[in-house]
């Protein structure tokens, strides 16, 4: 029984916690990093729209604007990085990085 192994950082004081007080395992603390900033997210997959949120505090729009999304160190091991594009959704893991961009197609 103390051979416990999880990959949720160092919550040395926090044994067990997350699993039981977070809605049985389904939510957890994520920390990755969208354009050089940490950001904490509660779910191993997030949307296209999802990270344009985390991107921008007001995300520009427009007709005419286009977000591009790139990410590595993503959590599917099959492909751990790539393009987001809009209506995908891509799994995270601690430590998966976006850089994601605005542009206007005018």
């Amino acid at each position: 029984m103390e051979h416990q192994k999880k990959d949720l950082g160092d919550d040395s004081g926090e044994r067990g916690r997350s699993d039981e007080e977070h809605g049985g395992g389904r939510d957890k603390s994520i920390t990755i990093i969208v354009n050089a900033r940490e950001k904490t997210v509660s779910k191993d997959e997030l949307t296209f729209d999802e990270v344009v949120k985390l991107a921008f505090d007001s995300p520009p729009h427009g007709p005419n604007t286009l977000f591009t999304i790139t990410y590595r160190k993503g959590g599917n091991e099959h492909r751990p990085e790539g393009h987001l594009v809009e209506g995908e959704t891509v799994k995270v893991k601690k430590g998966t990085i976006f850089n994601v961009t605005a542009t206007d197609k005018s």
